[in-house]
């Protein structure tokens, strides 16, 4: 059992809030999993810079590492998110591929990725969370079943530039999925079956597929019982599995669009009372683009 929260902006005038109810949607599931927590969040970056979003051991030095690459950085805990200038991504990159001591977990121009242990109202806070602006976020909260209580076992899970997956549920088949896929040249962190889901979404949209197109392909490729939200640089989707029996509910106003695993997520977003409350039905894709 697991909590999902998602949070889609419509239009700008929330985008100073985005952080604060994105917190409380995360906040309301903590009984859906207090083991681990984490969130992704999509602001508007800085052109010609690509974000790199970093975990390190207590204790690392990621001023001097920054300074080392000239990169600006802002520290959030033990993650570091890296402003690394396009022509010199390539460098720094091999860099933090070749050091043991940092994790790296996403990759994007807008995109920034969070996840640690601990209770979910602990692990927003320890980040942030509630000071950020932006247009879209999604979070989860875990409660492990099938792998161990890792930061790496976390969730969100990035596998592709800008792109995020969250999942509730258990894939059948995602062994035969990841070694599809490695021969295909993905490469996975984990043994999470989550992170194949992302990695096949991720493949799906490096071959040219939009989001609902990828979405519509993971519906005939992945078996088992799934709740998908994918957050891209522009879009936010979601996908439940044919029996979809894990719980979903979902709001839609003119200002946003929110997803979440409980009703209690949705209860303090504004104008919830006008809201389209609904259930999104099984096997069916949904999403949502905003321009780039």
């Amino acid at each position: 059992m697991c909590g999902i929260a998602g949070l889609f902006l419509k239009t700008p005038d929330l985008e100073p809030q985005l952080g604060s109810l994105t917190a409380a949607m995360l906040t309301a599931l903590s009984e859906r999993g207090p083991d681990s927590a984490g969130f992704a969040i999509y602001d508007a970056g800085r052109p010609g810079h690509v974000k790199l979003s970093l975990c390190a051991r207590a204790g690392f030095d990621f001023a001097a590492f920054a300074a080392a690459y000239d990169v600006d950085y802002m520290i959030y805990d033990d993650h570091v998110v890296l402003m690394v200038p396009v022509a010199r991504l390539a460098l720094v990159q091999a860099a933090v591929a070749g050091h043991e001591q940092i994790t790296l977990t996403a990759a994007g121009a807008r995109m920034e990725l969070f996840k640690a242990v601990g209770r979910p109202a602990d692990v927003v806070r320890r980040f942030g969370l509630e000071r950020r602006s932006g247009s879209h976020a999604i979070g989860h909260t875990r409660m492990a079943t099938e792998s161990a209580v890792t930061v790496n076992g976390a969730h969100p899970f990035s596998t592709g530039t800008d792109q995020c997956l969250v999942h509730n549920g258990s894939l059948s088949n995602h062994n035969d999925i990841r070694r599809r896929l490695m021969r295909a040249d993905m490469r996975f962190a984990t043994q999470n079956d989550s992170e194949v889901a992302a990695g096949f979404i991720s493949h799906e949209m490096r071959q040219g597929a939009g989001l609902g197109e990828a979405l519509e392909a993971a519906l005939g490729a992945l078996d088992g019982f799934f709740t998908f939200v994918v957050g891209t640089e522009s879009g936010f989707g979601v996908l439940r599995d044919p029996l979809a029996c894990k719980p979903a509910v979902m709001a839609e106003t003119d200002d946003y669009v929110a997803f979440g695993s409980e009703y209690r997520a949705l209860a303090d977003l504004p104008g919830i009372a006008q809201a389209r409350l609904f259930e999104p039905e099984p096997a069916r894709v949904y999403f949502w683009q905003r321009a780039a």
